[in-house]
């Protein structure tokens, strides 16, 4: 059972690196692949937490570090879209 969920946690890292690394004209994918690769991290947490009989506090502490990561994600892609209209980093000058 541990070798399939190790399995499933490979799989879902892999992805949403791939799904990073492709897809970058649009910044909302892009949140949405790292906020995938969170899930799949956290999914590792919480198995490897279990396998081992330990508090789960780390996963909470864990948990607020990425609602923070999604919350700065999602106020860069709002005042990206004010300034400039859409989120295709094709349009502004990253200097």
């Amino acid at each position: 059972m541990m070798i399939l969920n190790m399995f499933v946690f490979i799989i879902m890292y892999i992805m949403g690196n791939l799904i990073f690394v492709s897809k970058h004209k649009h910044l909302l994918i892009i949140l949405l692949s790292l906020e995938f690769i969170v899930l799949g991290m956290f999914f590792f947490l919480l198995i490897f937490l279990m396998f081992l009989d330990y508090n789960m506090y780390m996963l909470m502490v864990f948990l607020v570090f990425s609602v923070c990561e999604g919350s700065l994600g999602l106020s860069i892609l709002v005042s990206l879209i004010r300034t400039h209209g859409n989120d295709y980093f094709q349009s502004f000058n990253m200097l």
